[in-house]
């Protein structure tokens, strides 16, 4: 018998005739298939954690760059105006373009902080000349509530857009909103914070002097603190840092929580957060998860550390396991604790 190959069978001659013999030259069988896929498998599921890995070492790269704006736009600020960033009044109040940079500001930080992030016509949005608030300037605080500021956003935990508005009453320098601009980062108010309750409904009533005495952190009502007054060391002292949230509240707040309301608005725990020694512990930081009732601490969305810029403008990445004891020096600024941010 011979054999003559044609292009995809052997063909076997026999009695003076052809007939094909059905086997091919080339092919897989099924074992060999599912062999390769299982490999794939594999190979994907390994490779699967790294990608993850270096998508979040990025997001946590870009959550620094964000508090090391902010500490700079800060630091400018007190070059400009010889203090810190105000933390306003109540949650009553949010930021006024006609009452500057110093305690009589009624909105946060992060309102003060606009003008040196880039966002000068955001925060003159409303701006009259004069104290007596108007109907023109609620409604263009309203609309300044609905303009998200990405650098107040910590990529890991949400987007930048805006969430619902759900706190227990409305600033009366603001029109009604349903939505608006977070914040997830908070002042250093180490071991508490004042809240100037005005209740007013004109800023010129609600004036009074300035409250800083007995003070212990950087940002509080009312405050006015100079870089000189950082006793301990501005690289030894916090001056912002990402805030504990818990997940089931990241994109629909808790009503009277500690992220219900606008970033804007004056002192309360989704602008300030303390650092205060506590036997329970519930004053450090945490990795943000759901059910923990720590509404006024230190935190974040991301694994092992949490982000935090010191008051010389340094960004630092901090474990939740810092001792209790150092987290609250850290927080002082002249407590004359002889203590340094661990390695």
């Amino acid at each position: 018998m011979r054999l003559s190959i044609g292009p995809k069978t052997l063909k076997c001659r026999r009695g003076g005739g052809y007939t094909d013999c059905l086997k091919k030259i080339s092919g897989f069988t099924l074992v060999e298939l599912l062999v390769v896929i299982a490999i794939i498998g594999m190979l994907v599921g390994l490779l699967l954690p790294a990608v993850q890995q270096a998508r979040e070492a990025a997001r946590q790269m870009q959550c620094n760059n964000h508090l090391r704006q902010q500490g700079l736009a800060a630091l400018n600020l007190e070059t400009s105006h010889q203090i810190f960033p105000s933390g306003g009044w109540y949650p009553q109040w949010v930021g006024d373009p006609d009452l500057g940079f110093r305690g009589n500001q009624p909105g946060s930080w992060c309102y003060s902080l606009l003008p040196y992030l880039e966002q000068q016509a955001l925060w003159s949005l409303g701006q009259n000349g004069v104290e007596e608030i108007d109907d023109v300037q609620k409604e263009q605080a309203a609309i300044r509530a609905g303009v998200v500021v990405s650098l107040f956003y910590c990529p890991s935990r949400r987007p930048a857009l805006v969430y619902p508005f759900n706190g227990s009453t409305s600033p009366v320098n603001m029109s009604a909103i349903t939505h608006c601009c977070k914040t997830d980062y908070a002042a250093n108010s180490a071991d508490g914070y004042d809240g100037v309750g005005f209740s007013v409904k004109t800023v010129a009533v609600g004036k009074s002097t300035v409250v800083n005495g007995g003070k212990t952190g950087i940002v509080s009502g009312k405050s006015e603190v100079s870089i000189a007054e950082v006793q301990d060391g501005t690289s030894n002292t916090y001056l912002f840092g990402e805030k504990f949230v818990d997940p089931q509240y990241y994109t629909s707040p808790k009503k009277d929580g500690n992220d219900d309301t606008v970033a804007w608005v004056g002192v309360n725990d989704d602008v300030l957060r303390y650092t205060l020694y506590d036997e329970a512990r519930m004053y450090c930081p945490y990795q943000d998860r759901v059910g923990l009732e720590t509404a006024k601490a230190f935190g974040s969305a991301h694994a092992g550390a949490w982000g935090v810029v010191m008051c010389d403008g340094s960004v630092h990445r901090v474990s939740y396991s810092i001792d209790a004891r150092v987290h609250s020096y850290l927080g002082k600024k002249a407590d004359r604790e002889p203590v340094q941010l661990p390695e």
